[in-house]
């Protein structure tokens, strides 16, 4: 397997209909078990963190995810294998100085 550089991600997952924490559980479960399937097939690819988005009652709503990839294909197969929605997805830049 030839080593490429990874780049970073970050990819807006906004659902159509707001799901449960236990569903949202679910969806990591199955997006783990396709990052190490990706990964046995040679693609470059590994989850850094996630941000999950709720509405006023709890309910998520998406979530933001930062990704190491080889490209941004990668990120988009790992997306449609998992089932998961890929909104946008775009090259992290530098992060900001705060306060």
């Amino acid at each position: 397997m030839a080593h490429t550089e990874l780049e970073d991600f970050l990819i807006l997952r906004d659902l159509d209909e707001p799901i449960s924490e236990a569903e949202l559980d679910a969806a990591a479960e199955q997006s783990g078990e396709t990052l190490r399937t990706l990964r046995a097939e040679g693609v470059g690819i590994t989850w850094v963190d996630s941000e999950v988005m709720t509405n006023d009652e709890g309910q998520v709503t998406g979530t933001f995810c930062h990704y190491r990839a080889e490209d941004e294909d990668a990120v988009r197969e790992h997306a449609e294998r998992a089932g998961l929605p890929a909104t946008r997805v775009s090259r992290r830049g530098s992060p900001l100085d705060g306060e």
